[in-house]
């Protein structure tokens, strides 16, 4: 009887595995992904800049793994290992980003969104030069009118002797380097604190978001989603993303995928409980999850 079970469960997570990894995308049908259409609720959820819920003319694409159905008592926290490229040739008006978004919040009412982002950024417009930046992001009303980037507004609280602070030029190593951080809500103060490093075992704090600037974020998150994200005037051919090429092995990548408890601690993230997504797969996709991580990216070149 125990046999039947466990053979069971075992199909169970395979098809799991395999629904939300299908390609459409024939010519790198090794790197399986869901296509979903674009919907409205996916366009107001992550903006990563705060004028993408205004612009119309501002088209964003992303492709990413996002957790949504937490246990009763919500997320608590994310984390990854990610890799950091340069991106020289990214124009005045295009963005591209590799993310991880803690959020809480109803998707189909911008204006309930809480939401907490840190990543790297090439982002001319924002930062007068195409170097690659850590940033970080917060939002209490789906990006309406609270919150900003980095340190340009009350909300992320720096601590000393943090090893980066937002903002900062990260430095590629021939164009590719890794970071790992993590996002989670301390247990002692009950604040979203972030954690960074260039080894995942000895991440150090960077500083906090108090709990008090959030409405649906004060006690626990609804969703986390890690991935890459792009954006550009529409019209205009969309940038590469993650370091422009096909997911694959020399690809960019997320790793150590992770949820973190309370108290800053991270365990392995079952892939039952993840949801592929890909705007645009003739322009970027995202791999299978296995053994906690993603391939992703894309050369870009959408206008639409």
């Amino acid at each position: 009887m125990l046999h039947d079970v466990c053979l069971v469960l075992l199909i169970f997570v395979v098809l799991a595995n395999l629904e939300t990894t299908i390609s459409i995308h024939h010519s790198h049908s090794s790197m399986r992904v869901l296509s979903q259409n674009m919907s409205s609720s996916f366009t107001i959820a992550d903006p990563i800049r705060i004028e993408a819920s205004t612009e119309s003319n501002l088209v964003e694409h992303y492709a990413r793994y996002r957790a949504d159905s937490p246990p009763a008592g919500g997320y608590t926290g994310g984390m990854a290992t990610i890799d950091v490229y340069s991106h020289q040739h990214i124009k005045s008006g295009q963005v591209t980003a590799a993310i991880i978004w803690v959020s809480n919040g109803k998707l189909d009412q911008s204006d309930d969104l809480n939401d907490i982002q840190a990543g790297w950024v090439v982002d001319p417009s924002s930062y007068g030069d195409s170097k690659t930046h850590f940033f970080v992001y917060w939002t209490a009303d789906g990006y309406k009118s609270t919150g900003c980037f980095n340190l340009d507004c009350n909300g992320f609280v720096p601590v000393d002797d943090a090893p980066i602070t937002p903002g900062d030029t990260l430095e590629p190593e021939n164009g590719q380097s890794k970071i790992s951080f993590k996002i989670f809500k301390n247990k002692d103060d009950g604040d979203w604190w972030l954690h960074f490093g260039y080894d995942i075992n000895n991440l150090k704090p960077v500083g906090f978001w108090k709990k008090s600037i959030f409405t649906n974020l004060q006690d626990h998150a609804g969703f986390i989603t890690w991935g890459g994200y792009t954006s550009c005037p529409n019209g205009n051919a969309s940038p590469p993303m993650g370091n422009g090429q096909w997911p694959g092995k020399n690809s960019a990548s997320v790793r150590n995928v992770q949820f973190v408890d309370s108290s800053g601690q991270g365990y392995a993230v079952p892939v039952w409980a993840l949801r592929v997504f890909a705007s645009n797969t003739k322009c970027y996709q995202a791999s299978t999850f296995f053994d906690s991580m993603f391939y992703y990216g894309g050369p870009g070149g959408c206008t639409d």
